[in-house]
């Protein structure tokens, strides 16, 4: 499943304005490898954008949008390999922390 697919199918009754700015960071971050990796890497992403501005609305969302990322980021590793969601959880915490 693509990483846009994986948003669709668990964004129901999340805040519309939510699921377009996570699916905005999606379509930044080039799709490469699993949905998980590219998840967490418009996550990432959302991330260091809500760091680099200077605390403007736009940043609140990009805020919400990156920890949305993150959590979809570690369910679809969990359903993609399970036994490798500890060393994934591991990466994307020191990617989250190197932008900060």
């Amino acid at each position: 499943m693509t990483a846009a697919l994986w948003l669709a199918s668990k964004s129901p009754g999340a805040p519309a304005a939510l699921v377009e700015r996570a699916a905005e960071w999606l379509s930044r971050v080039p799709g490469t490898g699993a949905a998980s990796d590219h998840l967490a890497e418009a996550g990432r992403a959302a991330l260091q954008a809500a760091i680099d501005s200077s605390g403007t609305r736009p940043a609140a969302a990009d805020l919400l949008a990156a920890d949305a990322l993150v959590t979809l980021a570690l369910e679809a590793r969990a359903a993609e390999d399970p036994a490798s969601l500890g060393g994934f959880a591991a990466r994307v915490r020191r990617a989250g922390a190197e932008a900060a």
